[in-house]
């Protein structure tokens, strides 16, 4: 929960600084954000998961 909580918060930050930075405009913005709750919805949302849990387990094996 805590992963799925800060990536959602990573990528809000990430879309408000496109969007205030002109890189992408707001119609644009939000059928991205619609695309992504519609995806969670289906049958892809578990191997996305599974594959975003992966990659934090991978970034949190690498030592500094």
């Amino acid at each position: 929960m805590a992963i799925s909580l800060s990536v959602v918060l990573l990528l809000g930050i990430v879309l408000v600084v496109f969007i205030r930075g002109g890189s992408i405009k707001g119609g644009p913005a939000i059928v991205a954000v619609l695309f992504g709750f519609f995806l969670a919805s289906t049958g892809m949302a578990p191997s996305i998961n599974r594959f975003m849990n992966s990659i934090a387990d991978t970034i949190n094996q690498i030592s500094f």
